[in-house]
C-alpha cells in the first residue's frame, strides 16, 4: 500500500453539554478527521488533539502544521506491505503522538478496508460486546452530579468516571457512593493534585474505588509510585503513559495497578497494541480512554478494546452521549446490558456522513 495524499479536514461540533474537568471546560470540540487517499483505497482517522494545549502539549492548529509540514511528506510515496511498518517512518519527529496517530490509524483502516477486514480483526481483536463506561465531567453541586450519574445509570453504563479537582472531590464522590453503593465509580483527576495532598487524597479510599487515574503531574512516575504505597484504591495512569517503555518503567517502579489506554496518547494503533501487549504479559488490566471523539475516532477505540486485555469498561460511550448528530452512520449506540457491538463491515465499520463533515467543517487542507 501506499499513500498518494491526504485531505484534513477540522471540524468544529458542539457539544450536547459543556464538559467540564481540571484543566477547563469544553463547550464545543475542535478536531482533525484524516482522509488517507491510498493506490488501494482511502482510511479514515481522527487527530484527537484539542483546541488548546492543556490536556498535552499539543493542539489542533500545532498537529495540522506538524502533519502537513512534516509527516504527510514523509508518508507520501512510501510503500508498506503492513501498518506496523509506518510509526518508524515518523520517528524523526519526537513526541506529537497525536498527529501522528492521526495519519497512522487512517492507514491502518484504508489497509483492513481494502483488505475486506473489520479493523478489529486486523488488530488481532475478538468479536466481543465492549463494556462501556461513561466519564461525568465536574458539576456545581453534589446534588448535581448524582442526578447526573443517575440517568447514565438508567441507560446502562456498566462504569461511572467521576472527574474531579480540589474542592469537588471528598462531597462529591460520597455523594455519588451513598445514592448508588453498588455501581462500579472511579475517579479522574487529570494531574490536578500534589504528593503533599496524600493525606486528603487517602480519604477517596472509603468510597470502595475501581482506580484512581492520574491524581499527581502528567508527567510523573516516580510520585506515584511514592503515593500507590500508601493509598488501596489502585492507581491509573493516563497522561504520563506513552509506550510500552514508560508502563515497564511503571511497573518496576509499583507506580500503578491499571493503565489507560488512548490511541491519540500513545501514537497510534500499533503502539497501542505493542503497550497492551506488554501490560497483559504483567497481568495488568487496561481500558480505553475517551477524548471526546467523533463517531470515526469512537470506532477506532471500539476496535483496540476488542483485545483481549482489555478488560475493564471504557470512556468509549454512545454517539449520543456528546453529540445531537454524529458523523457516521449507523450512529454508534448503546445495547442493552452497557456495550457497544463490533461492526463486521470492512474498515471502521461505519460510513462517513460527507453532508455532516461539510457542516461542521471550518476549513480543508489537501496535501
Amino acid at each position: 500500500m501506499k499513500l498518494e495524499a491526504c485531505r484534513l479536514h477540522v471540524l468544529r461540533m458542539p457539544l450536547k453539554a459543556p464538559f467540564k474537568t481540571s484543566f477547563g471546560v469544553e463547550k464545543d470540540r475542535q478536531f482533525i478527521l484524516v482522509e488517507a487517499l491510498t493506490d488501494e483505497g482511502p482510511g479514515y482517522a481522527e487527530v484527537v488533539a484539542m483546541e488548546d494545549p492543556l490536556y498535552n502539549e499539543e493542539w489542533v492548529k500545532g498537529s495540522l502544521l506538524i502533519l502537513q509540514d512534516y509527516l504527510i511528506p514523509a508518508l507520501k510515496g512510501v510503500t508498506f506491505s503492513h501498518p506496523d511498518e509506518i510509526y518508524p517512518k515518523m520517528e524523526f519527529i519526537r513526541r506529537h503522538y497525536m498527529a501522528k496517530s492521526g495519519l497512522e490509524s487512517a492507514l491502518w483502516e484504508a489497509w483492513a478496508r481494502a483488505r475486506g477486514l473489520p479493523l478489529w480483526k486486523a488488530l488481532g481483536g475478538e468479536k466481543k460486546p465492549i463494556p462501556v463506561g461513561v466519564s461525568v465531567g465536574i458539576q456545581p453541586s453534589p446534588e448535581a452530579l448524582v442526578e447526573v450519574v443517575s440517568g447514565y445509570v438508567e441507560q446502562g453504563y456498566r462504569r461511572v468516571k467521576l472527574k474531579i479537582e480540589p474542592g469537588h472531590d471528598i462531597q462529591y464522590v460520597a455523594a455519588v457512593r451513598k445514592a448508588f453503593p453498588h455501581v462500579p465509580l472511579m475517579v479522574d483527576a487529570n494531574s490536578a493534585y500534589r504528593l503533599s495532598d496524600l493525606e486528603h487524597l487517602k480519604k477517596l479510599d472509603s468510597f470502595d474505588l475501581m482506580m484512581m487515574e492520574q491524581p499527581l503531574s502528567h508527567d510523573d512516575i516516580i510520585w506515584h509510585a511514592r503515593l500507590q504505597k500508601e493509598l488501596k484504591t489502585p492507581i491509573c495512569l493516563d497522561e504520563s503513559i506513552h509506550s510500552a517503555e514508560d508502563a515497564e518503567k511503571a511497573f518496576s517502579l509499583g507506580a500503578c495497578r491499571i493503565i489507560n489506554i488512548k490511541i491519540g496518547r500513545v501514537g497510534g494503533l500499533s503502539r497501542a497494541k505493542a503497550l497492551h501487549d506488554v501490560c497483559r504479559d504483567h497481568g495488568v488490566p487496561v481500558w480505553c480512554g475517551g477524548m471526546l471523539e467523533s463517531g470515526v475516532g469512537r470506532a477506532h477505540n471500539m476496535a483496540i478494546t476488542s483485545l483481549p486485555g482489555f478488560t475493564l469498561p471504557g470512556d468509549t460511550s454512545g454517539s449520543d452521549r456528546y453529540w445531537a448528530e454524529d458523523i457516521v452512520e449507523p450512529e454508534i449506540r448503546l445495547k442493552p446490558g452497557g456495550t457497544l457491538e463490533l461492526s463486521d463491515e470492512p474498515g471502521m465499520g461505519y460510513e462517513i456522513l460527507w453532508d455532516r463533515v461539510a457542516k461542521y467543517r471550518e476549513h480543508l487542507v489537501e496535501v
